[in-house]
């Protein structure tokens, strides 16, 4: 089973590479493209597609809260400089502690960079050349301070966690809650009546509170005095031309799409290139009991980890057959032989390589999509965000298992890892998940480069806009229909009601006026 899943994989990467070919562009077009709040693993989901469109020639300039990484001379990236939005200062662990104080991050910092973002002198001349560019392309998360760039400009919006419920509304293609999840939390399938009552809930809350209630509107409240010609900003959203999200039915919930939403999942996935020596000769020397991978991504930092879990790991790592490669960017004490440190690694490089058993991650969505990709089993120990959910995802699947940290204990590590390296249903599980992955006619990067090429050449693309994305609340749900509806139910009952009533009445009339008529005589 296991060899023919390899050699599926095999295969379909052949056959990919060989029709996955893009006639060249018909010009050098100018594409810009915000994310002036992101995280790394955000930008490592941008650079993919902006290192592909300069590749074809195109001109790429990024608007960033991160310094220069790109070595294309296609690529310049411009990086604002403002202080108040920056990973380093955010300890995901104390997030679990207090979830609430992520999303006062969100309240504090936005506002505060949208009333000094267009006041920084590059960004200023960036906004008045705007409309030089074909196309602007946005980070949709997070940078709604960047949407005063998208008047009279034609843009697309990369949507980095993948589906999200809250833009698809935007587009005109509401999802149901009754079979699709909120990001942050998923329930078994099918849903009962009350956990599809708390989705409901959930996605109600989620989208109210950011867009209409703490966040947005801290936003429009500082970009208003700096643009008064500009409509609201949730307005300028609404023009939106298309959206390529970071999801594969493959490796996610089967969907309803418009022809403006573009899966585009695991675009940033590529096949490993050969390790350092130094990475190479440790990993083959693990011999067949092999190497144990372990990152918390580039988010979470390995040094915010707290002393106990920390010395968990030690311990665990101690116990175990394996070799252990460990992200990690400080210094650690009393570690065992079979265990490297590095404060960098080439990551999807790692997992690419055969003698690679599990890997350990916090498992963010790029983490998981390149874990299946490379048919690596993992052991999720997620720490906030969408990441509970896609440790669920994992153990649901067979892809692996998934950890409370609360909960952890020497053994249960030691337990965990043993079970996964020693049992072949999770190689094979993944494996069989891997194969669909890949199996695309055409490879998911390529496919962002034609349909963003494809709203330049068609100026907009208008022709893949859904008309929902016109309609108010009141229209799309027809409200006013099935008021008028009840309202015509309701009169017609009245004026029946009232009619049988007359009618039943003219025979006891009839009655009543011959017993008067007999008393008479």
């Amino acid at each position: 089973m296991m060899k023919f899943a390899r050699l599926c994989v095999l295969v379909v990467t052949l056959v990919g590479g060989v029709m996955g070919k893009l006639s060249p562009p018909e010009r050098s077009y100018k594409i810009l493209m915000l994310l002036p709040v992101s995280s790394k693993s955000h930008r490592n989901v941008f650079m993919p597609l902006a290192e592909a469109l300069a590749d074809r020639g195109h001109k790429i300039v990024m608007l960033t809260n991160h310094p220069k990484s790109s070595k294309n001379p296609n690529i310049h990236e411009v990086h604002h400089g403002l202080p108040h939005f920056k990973e380093d200062n955010i300890n995901m662990f104390s997030a679990r502690k207090d979830p609430g104080g992520i999303f006062q991050i969100f309240v504090t910092s936005l506002p505060l960079i949208a009333r000094e973002l267009y006041q920084v002198p590059v960004v200023k001349d960036l906004y008045q050349k705007r409309k030089e560019f074909d196309l602007i392309v946005i980070n949709h998360m997070f940078n709604e301070v960047a949407y005063p760039f998208l008047h009279e400009v034609p843009f697309i919006t990369l949507a980095t966690p993948g589906m999200d419920p809250r833009q698809s509304a935007v587009l005109g293609n509401v999802l149901n809650p009754a079979f699709v999840s909120n990001p942050m939390q998923d329930f078994p399938r099918p849903m009962s009546m009350w956990h599809r009552l708390c989705n409901t809930l959930i996605l109600l809350r989620m989208a109210l509170y950011w867009r209409n209630w703490a966040i947005v509107p801290l936003i429009q409240k500082e970009i208003s005095p700096q643009f008064p010609e500009l409509p609201s900003l949730l307005d300028l959203e609404r023009n939106m031309s298309l959206a390529l999200l970071n999801t594969h039915f493959a490796i996610d919930t089967p969907l309803p799409l418009l022809p403006s939403q573009v899966e585009v999942g695991a675009m940033h996935c590529r096949p490993g290139n050969p390790l350092p020596q130094e990475l190479e000769s440790w990993i083959t020397g693990a011999g067949s009991a092999g190497v144990i991978y372990f990152s918390l991504g580039s988010f979470t930092r390995g040094t915010s980890m707290p002393t106990q879990y920390l010395d968990l790991f030690i311990q665990a790592f101690r116990k175990l057959p394996q070799r252990v490669i460990w992200k990690y960017e400080g210094e650690l004490q009393d570690i065992s032989n079979n265990v490297m440190i590095s404060k960098w690694l080439p990551q999807q490089d790692i997992l690419a390589h055969d003698n690679v058993k599990v890997f350990i991650t916090h498992c963010g969505l790029l983490s998981l999509q390149e874990s299946i990709y490379h048919a690596t089993p993992l052991l999720a120990l997620p720490i906030y965000g969408d990441q509970p959910k896609n440790g669920m995802f994992v153990k649901n699947s067979g892809l692996g298992d998934s950890l409370v940290w609360e909960e952890l204990t020497l053994d249960m590590i030691v337990d965990a890892l043993t079970k996964i390296t020693s049992d072949p249903k999770y190689k094979e599980n993944v494996l069989r998940m891997s194969v669909p992955l890949r199996d695309q006619l055409i490879p998911p990067k390529e496919l962002a480069v034609f349909w963003t090429e494809y709203v330049i050449r068609h100026r907009g693309a208008p022709q893949l806009r859904s008309p929902a994305a016109q309609l108010s609340w009141v229209e799309f749900l027809m409200l006013d229909v099935i008021f008028l509806l009840h309202l015509t139910v309701f009169i017609t009952f009245f004026i029946l009601r009232r009619i049988l009533r007359a009618i039943c009445a003219i025979p006891f009339g009839s009655e009543e006026k011959t017993k008067k008529k007999k008393k008479k005589d």
